[in-house]
């Protein structure tokens, strides 16, 4: 996508343009594009980095130069005869400092299995399914995946790290792995217990309950009945 291309830059989007992107990027050539768990680093001729994080609405495209673009982009770089469009990018932002702090990404080939099951030690006390969400101890996992590699590998949202033995960490990290490799290779995303509160377990039936976890209230979703652990009043 455009690299080794001096790109045209544009920044269409309000909130995009105060961040004076176009002003600093415009004529530069782009050196490389770097995937980082949900970040994507695009690293320009004179050290400069763009960070994009693309959360759970943004996405890129590429598209022949000139096509009609319907809707406000976040960002366009422009090349001789392609552009790279970014849309519903709440990040962007020159610098890659926040990246340099992430644990080892999920979607990586191989991912590093047991760098992050050591990194998910680090609290006692964690509950796994908020650990899980921590960026510092493993790159790439949200709220939707961790709700399905869990109830993959039969483990509770409430059950703290450290007692989570390595095997049942293996097939977590694993689950979230495959499942989300197949997302990006698909653009489908398996929904079997993420927002399903209420509704009968696709294992045993039990009714799937959600209830907010960690400081940030992410919400978790779980089957009572087949993942093992303790629940939310007793974590």
């Amino acid at each position: 996508m455009l690299v080794g291309e001096r790109v045209e830059v544009e920044t269409p989007h309000p909130r995009a343009a105060v961040k004076q992107l176009a002003q600093r990027l415009d004529g530069r050539r782009l050196l490389g594009v770097e995937a980082a768990g949900k970040n994507l680093l695009l690293r320009f001729e004179d050290g400069i980095v763009l960070r994009s994080h693309l959360r759970m609405s943004g996405r890129w495209q590429v598209h022949a130069r000139g096509s009609k673009l319907v809707g406000r982009p976040w960002l366009v770089l422009r090349g001789a005869e392609r552009e790279g469009v970014l849309w519903n990018g709440p990040v962007l932002e020159l610098d890659d400092r926040a990246v340099r702090r992430l644990g080892p990404d999920i979607l990586a080939q191989p991912p590093d299995l047991e760098a992050m099951i050591a990194n998910l030690r680090r609290d006692h006390r964690r509950a796994i399914g908020d650990a899980l969400l921590d960026q510092r101890l493993v790159a790439g996992i949200g709220n939707l995946w961790k709700a399905e590699a869990l109830w993959e590998a039969g483990v509770s949202p409430w059950q703290p790290a450290v007692e989570v033995s390595d095997e049942e960490l293996r097939a977590v990290l694993q689950a979230a792995h495959e499942l989300m490799t197949t997302s990006v290779e698909t653009r489908r995303e398996r929904r079997l217990v993420y927002n399903r509160a209420g509704r009968g377990c696709r294992r045993c039936g039990t009714p799937i309950e959600a209830r907010g976890q960690g400081e940030a209230n992410r919400t978790a979703y779980w089957c009572p009945s087949c993942q093992a652990g303790e629940g939310p009043e007793t974590a």
